[in-house]
């Protein structure tokens, strides 16, 4: 993207309570189904349109083809079984807008839900915009727009927006445009049931042999945004929850205008992918950051997104259990309701390589003291017009809870082998040059210093006054240290005055905050 229900059958056909027919698709198969919702409409009743909550039902296997009417009938085509079903849609071009009366149900089977196969969707944008807009009906209150409980699943080219949950004495199960969601905390999702001509929710007991989601995909959406692009009127909650699942993809979506995060996870989210998105205005009424990521999120990445204008940090790590991989993203101007680190980390063995990290009322990468983040490393980044150090290592000893958003600042040196255990990245020094000045000889200039031996220095170009350790505006080059942790070298001409610092990565440690700056000068200046 960057750069691009009236009711009318028996309780028995509509209810969907999920245990048994999850159970009974996982082990046993179903058919598959090519379905075009013609219908706009939130009824199951045989009729003249097929309406995606009877599209869902039919897939799930909670609907029998034989119970529509054969108009209904004509929207579908069987697949061959090893295809995955397919939602697809047909709506009249003035009737684009889904109004739900009721939590839909889960997605319980694999399916492909395809918003761009709706007439008017022009695939040749370089933005392309949803056209099919899932939402609440006037004066309803749903909690989540599609959970998903199953495989296989994707979901593309829908705005979806104000699902969310008023404001009550205890809080209300997880509100989301987009839940994902299976194993034990399969018990959060909804069973929706028919009585006495009225829809109604309820939260289910404890669920058993629901799998974890696996191989989900949400692409090209409009999440908590219209169609036109603007912001609606009753905002929903979050945008993406991964509460339980693996290898979930969350890629090319504009995903704005939420209460709380854009993307949150939770028990579990391994092998998450958040790559190629565009989010922006989320968390000025709830979690502020975009990006809240925790629970075991293994191998996750977050590649290629445009995060910006967000009311707290643009991607914050809440004691997670595994690596993190961020990189090549633009990350600009958030913090716009709390003071916070443009991105904020705890844990260990995270990457954060290659961001443009810009314009935040706080640092730019800080790496928690405890628990303890170690073994993060952050190179090959840009940084400007931060109100704090372009990289800041927390220490224990500073443990407010503005700690915990915006750092603690310049780190002094360590003076003990026990500041290992107290300190970001194992506390790792910044570099030290050997000098407050370095004079240029011609087209030479040779730079040198002391660092953590074994460890890889970066010299960066310094392109702002008024701070003494950055910030890290253009990386210029890399050494290596030798086993006494000198460095030494020689740099292509730089004009004089200009101003440079340093980070060291070590690879049982990690990356450390900024060097003191020095300044280049001319032969000149020296006589």
């Amino acid at each position: 993207m960057m750069g691009r229900w009236r009711v009318g059958l028996a309780v028995s056909i509509v209810s969907l309570s999920f245990v048994g027919s999850v159970r009974a698709i996982a082990q046993e198969g179903g058919p598959t189904w090519a379905i075009a919702v013609n219908s706009n409409g939130d009824e199951v009743r045989a009729d003249e349109g097929l309406t995606l909550r009877e599209a869902i039902a039919i897939v799930n296997g909670n609907l029998r083809v034989e119970q529509l009417s054969p108009a209904e009938r004509s929207q579908l085509r069987q697949l061959p079984e090893i295809e995955v079903s397919r939602i697809e849609f047909a709506l009249d071009p003035q009737a684009t807008t889904i109004g739900l009366t009721a939590s839909l149900p889960p997605l319980q089977a694999p399916v492909a839900i395809d918003g761009t196969t709706q007439p008017g969707f022009d695939p040749e944008e370089e933005t392309p915009r949803a056209v099919v807009t899932l939402t609440p009906a006037p004066e309803t209150e749903i909690l989540r727009g599609l959970v998903v409980m199953a495989p296989d699943v994707s979901i593309r080219g829908l705005s979806v927006h104000g699902f969310t949950a008023t404001h009550q004495r205890t809080a209300s199960p997880p509100a989301a445009d987009i839940l994902i969601v299976g194993g034990e905390s399969a018990a959060i999702a909804d069973r929706v049931t028919l009585e006495e001509g009225q829809w109604r929710r309820e939260v289910t007991d404890a669920v058993e042999d629901v799998p974890v989601p696996n191989n989900v995909t949400i692409a090209g959406n409009w999440l908590g945004l219209l169609p036109d692009g603007t912001f609606p009127e009753r905002r929903s909650a979050f945008g993406v929850w991964v509460f339980e699942g693996t290898n979930v993809t969350v890629e090319d979506n504009a995903i704005a205008a939420h209460d709380g995060s854009a993307v949150i996870t939770s028990v579990r989210a391994d092998n998450l992918q958040v790559n190629n998105n565009q989010i922006f205005e989320n968390g000025f009424r709830g979690m502020p950051d975009a990006l809240r990521l925790e629970g075991y999120i293994d191998n996750t990445s977050v590649f290629d997104n445009e995060i910006y204008n967000n009311a707290g940090s643009g991607i914050f790590l809440f004691n997670p259990s595994g690596a993190v991989a961020i990189a090549d993203n633009i990350v600009r101007s958030n913090g716009r309701r709390l003071q916070r680190a443009a991105i904020y980390l705890m844990g260990s063995g995270h990457q954060v390589r290659n961001n443009k990290i810009t314009d935040q009322p706080g640092p730019g990468v800080v790496v928690a003291a405890d628990p303890p983040g170690d073994r993060i490393a952050i190179e090959d980044n840009r940084f400007a017009n931060l109100a704090g150090l372009s990289i800041d290592l927390n220490t224990t000893s500073n443990d407010r809870a503005k700690h915990f958003q915006i750092g603690d600042g310049p780190n002094p040196p360590r003076n003990s082998g026990n500041r290992r255990k107290d300190t970001g990245n194992r506390a790792i020094e910044a570099p030290q040059f050997l000098a407050r000045e370095f004079y240029q000889l011609g087209d030479a200039l040779t730079v040198d210093g002391l660092a953590e031996p074994g460890g890889t220095v970066e010299i960066y170009r310094v392109n702002e006054s008024g701070m003494a350790h950055g910030p890290l505006s253009e990386p210029l080059a890399t050494v290596a240290t030798d086993g006494s942790g000198r460095f030494s070298i020689e740099l292509d001409s730089l004009e004089p005055g200009t101003t440079i610092s340093a980070i060291v990565t070590h690879p049982d440690y990690g990356t450390s905050e900024p060097a003191r700056n020095a300044t280049v000068r001319s032969r000149s200046d020296a006589e």
